[in-house]
């Protein structure tokens, strides 16, 4: 049975630069990364390739050696270009020279029936082989998925609540084939019901609306109500023990692609998006693809910040920079390096704030899109205890003291109060309303790794 759950707690930041439902023309980018990390959890990635050697789409490239089942492959056929290395030799990333015609690996293409004949086992194997596997994330800890593990359910949340997020209804059209193929192989490895997760405020996408065997929930709310975190909060908590695997509908689209054609494709549509952006619009392109042939010529200023994702959770990179696996959305925003005297306390007319004595305008005019930087207005001072963390977490947890007991190490604490619920995107809105300017995200993950692996 359905579920419609409203949230009231979050807070919706409004963007200028959100891309328009236009497809741009441009050269296909000539390098694509494969990026450790991108994927939580990978401590000692091990390179199966080395430079000069000629790969396909779906060849692999690395492992983790704590778990070799698990394969990185490469996103398009082409030539290892570089390793990218950084201190001790720590792999950043491993850039592939795309061909001008993709060639992919091979890996076996079945009908609907024969997916549907198809074991546990033999459905895990072909997808740990093919690269298709990273694409699951376990909660807890925000990690890939263990093979050898059992989900209590799985999440697909399709729609995204973060400043500028790509329109669903654009990048998934015509793939429902796809999609459904990759429901049929996500149910082999659960004994509970796979959430299908849709923005109650929105018309059901085609795709999503016609999907068998899932439970189609409504979630209605400001963001994170997006987030898979959340969503799990309200339809399957997770306690100590529990396991929930999450998953995009790409890569549930990359899933059943694999199976149905039997072919790594990572071929997407990706936004470029932000108030620095000339013309916000969308380009085809495959994933970890390199961002300057999308951004030429587009900019308003040079002196901006180029963001893989988005401007919560995403990373900073390179005006040649790389996407990162899971990103879909390019943010680019004006750098804010300059010194506002005052900044932190003074009310404002041209950014948002969660309190309004600060931004006004945002409550005057709701609707008002904003042109941003990235100055934080203040430099990071003692953590101060203001009650704001728990107004934009639609969760039952304490986030403030949360974040103290990680700071204490307090693994009782960490426990009790939630830690097993979250990962950094849940907490990402706590960092944009926190006035002691602590890189929450960051103090988060060390707990989960100081829970993880003590």
């Amino acid at each position: 049975m359905s579920k419609h759950i409203k949230l009231k707690k979050g807070f919706d930041i409004k963007l200028a630069g959100e891309a328009e439902k236009i497809i741009g023309k441009c050269e296909q980018p000539g390098t694509f990364a494969i990026k450790p990390s991108s994927f939580h959890g990978i401590q000692r990635p091990k390179l199966l390739v080395k430079e000069g050697d000629r790969v396909k789409a779906g060849t692999p490239v690395l492992v983790d050696k704590k778990n070799d089942r698990i394969k990185h492959v490469a996103p398009v056929s082409g030539e290892i270009a570089e390793v990218v290395r950084g201190e001790k030799r720590k792999i950043l990333e491993v850039l592939v020279i795309a061909d001008e015609k993709q060639d992919y690996e091979d890996y076996g293409s079945h009908s609907i029936s024969e997916i549907v004949k198809l074991s546990q086992e033999e459905t895990r194997e072909k997808m740990l082989e093919a690269g298709v596997w990273p694409t699951l994330v376990e909660r807890p800890f925000g990690v890939i998925a263990n093979p050898e593990e059992t989900p209590k359910t799985i999440v697909i949340s399709a729609f995204d609540t973060h400043p500028l997020a790509p329109d669903a209804d654009l990048l998934y059209k015509g793939k429902d084939q796809y999609f459904q193929a990759g429901i049929e192989v996500l149910k082999k490895f659960t004994t509970g019901v796979i959430h299908l997760n849709i923005d109650g405020k929105s018309e059901v996408s085609h795709i999503f609306a016609h999907a068998k065997d899932v439970q189609l929930n409504k979630f209605f709310g400001p963001h994170p109500a997006g987030n898979p975190g959340v969503q799990i909060h309200h339809l399957a908590p997770i306690c100590k023990g529990d396991i929930v695997w999450t998953i995009r509908p790409q890569g549930v689209i990359e899933i059943g692609k694999l199976f149905l054609e039997g072919r790594y494709d990572t071929s997407r549509l990706v936004a470029l998006t932000g108030p620095e952006v000339e013309h916000p619009q969308y380009y085809q392109t495959y994933a970890g693809a390199c961002i300057n042939k999308f951004t030429k010529d587009n900019l308003k200023s040079d002196h901006v910040r180029f963001i893989s994702g988005n401007v919560l959770t995403g990373r900073k990179i390179d005006e040649d920079g790389h996407l990162g696996y899971f990103d879909q959305q390019i943010t680019v925003v004006k750098e804010g390096d300059q010194f506002v005297p005052f900044g932190w306390v003074l009310p404002t007319l041209s950014k948002p704030s969660i309190h309004k004595a600060l931004g006004l305008l945002a409550f005057l005019f709701p609707n008002k899109k904003f042109s941003v930087n990235t100055n934080t207005y203040g430099e990071p001072r003692a953590f101060v205890q203001t009650g704001v963390f728990e107004k934009v977490v639609p969760m039952d947890i304490l986030p403030m003291y949360l974040i103290k007991a990680i700071l204490a190490e307090d693994f009782d604490d960490m426990e009790g109060l939630g830690i097993y619920e979250v990962i950094e995107e849940d907490l990402a809105l706590c960092e944009f309303v926190d006035v002691s300017k602590s890189d929450i995200q960051e103090i988060l993950r060390e707990g989960l790794d100081l829970i993880q692996y003590s």
